[in-house]
């Protein structure tokens, strides 16, 4: 029993790894459930955060005295400085735990109490009484929840926007550069390369604007509710001055003046703004597709883009290059879609005063924002920078197309255009040739209506 130290919580005594800075409500948990990942490092650094600002706020009421208070802020201060590494061995619970959060709140309580013990003896710091004075789990843990939703949101749209700058350099570059179009997987008229990528960018434009519209509803902080909203045991004034602490920090705009029966029993926020997540998903899953099947080949595909070789492509056949970044963001893509049935799931459980499955609705929402964030910086540096068209390739294509015939029909009709499109695939000639066999254009007629560059309506 020398490795162990012995504490009591209210249900008795605990036995305690002897350097462990948590306590025995942190203990209990520790034992009681281990299935999943670790509560994300990141929510942990919002909580001590929180604390420290609680610290404050109470000494400012006057709730908390000035020694104590001083106590927890250098406690937490202490804590996040350290590395995650070093930071992870103190916050050992998993995101299966109670629905509420309850036990890494007070994982973070007994740990910066601890920590305030080995700075200072001689001031008694209390994890209850002190750490968690003002608060409950109950709003404590949703209002770190959208503190950090918030945070992702920021660096998503960072990474969105250094996409769509990239994107737009390519889009510029091959404004006029003219290829087939196609509908339906099959050949259609004619558009420019850089028309086709300004879909693209458009596509991300909308999904950051969506993001932006929505990711203030996230700023609405559920603070100063306590147990079931009525703010029972927090001082006035308390909840507005962490807010304004916590937008201090973060430069986000955070307020307290929210309902706080909704946001302890509703995360309707989190579960819009996924939803913005999703839609961005979609859509990147579409422009990764679009550019790994234009690039497929390189001569057994369509061939009309180069994407830079970053790996060996295959074990067994030399000088193979994969589309791996698309890969990748196209499989993030599909967790995040599955994360949004998960977390809108979640959000539907709130039971009359509060959600019990915070754990896991935020640990979804988080791993969405940063697979996308971390996957469309890689998308953009590895692929999208070195991709190239393959201009002569393009024009071979768009030289076999059939659907060029559509600038015939409104000088021949849709009828006869068709016949000569028909007759050009039945017997394997061009179009030219098949418009000169049906004797309804002349060759002169053929080279003034159908130019491809025109059919493009750029300007």
């Amino acid at each position: 029993m020398d490795e162990y130290r012995i504490e009591e919580d209210s249900l008795g005594p605990v036995n305690i790894p002897q350097n462990a800075l948590w306590g025995p409500q942190t203990e209990r948990s520790r034992q009681n459930f281990s299935a999943g990942s670790k509560m994300p490092l990141v929510l942990i650094k919002v909580l001590l955060q929180l604390k420290k600002a609680a610290a404050d706020a109470n000494r400012a009421a006057g709730t908390l005295s000035g020694d104590k208070a001083n106590l927890i802020i250098q406690a937490v201060d202490k804590l996040l400085v350290l590395n995650d590494e070093d930071l992870r061995q103190d916050f050992p619970l998993v995101i299966y735990q109670t629905g509420s959060g309850t036990q890494t709140n007070m994982n973070v309580n007994e740990v910066v109490a601890h920590m305030a013990g080995r700075l200072n003896s001689q001031i008694p710091i209390l994890p209850n009484d002190d750490v968690n004075q003002g608060q409950s789990s109950n709003d404590i843990f949703p209002t770190a929840m959208n503190i950090t939703a918030a945070l992702a949101v920021t660096k998503l749209n960072q990474a969105i926007q250094h996409l769509i700058r990239e994107l737009k350099k390519k889009e510029t570059q091959y404004w006029r550069t003219v290829k087939v179009g196609r509908t339906h997987l099959q050949d259609a008229t004619p558009l420019t390369f850089g028309q086709e990528i300004s879909g693209w960018v458009s596509q991300l434009q909308h999904d950051l604007s969506y993001l932006q519209t929505l990711a203030p509803t996230l700023n609405e902080l559920a603070i100063g509710g306590t147990a079931v909203g009525t703010g029972l045991n927090a001082a006035p004034g308390f909840a507005q001055t962490i807010a304004k602490k916590m937008a201090d920090l973060y430069h986000i705009p955070f307020t307290a003046d929210s309902n706080k029966f909704y946001g302890l029993a509703a995360h309707s926020g989190l579960n819009v703004v996924h939803g913005a997540i999703k839609t961005l998903a979609s859509d990147l899953l579409k422009i990764a597709n679009d550019i790994r099947f234009l690039a497929s080949g390189p001569r057994a595909g369509y061939g009309e883009l180069t994407i830079p070789a970053n790996e060996p492509g295959s074990s067994i056949m030399p000088g193979k290059v994969n589309p791996t970044q698309a890969e990748a963001i196209t499989m993030a893509a599909v967790r995040v879609l599955g994360n949004d049935v998960v977390i809108s799931l979640a959000a539907s459980q709130g039971n009359f005063e509060m959600n019990v499955y915070k754990p896991v609705l935020i640990s979804a929402f988080l791993e969405s924002a940063d697979l996308l964030s971390t996957t469309i910086t890689s998308f953009t540096d590895k692929l999208v920078v070195g991709l190239t068209a393959n201009v002569q390739r393009m024009q071979e294509l768009l030289n076999q197309s059939l659907m060029t015939v559509t600038a015939l029909s409104p000088h021949i009709g849709y009828h006869d255009s068709a016949m000569i499109a028909q007759l050009a695939q039945r017997e394997g000639l061009t179009l030219k040739a098949a418009a000169l066999k049906s004797g309804k254009v002349s060759e002169k007629q053929f080279n003034k209506w159908v130019v491809a560059i025109g059919m493009t309506n750029i300007q």
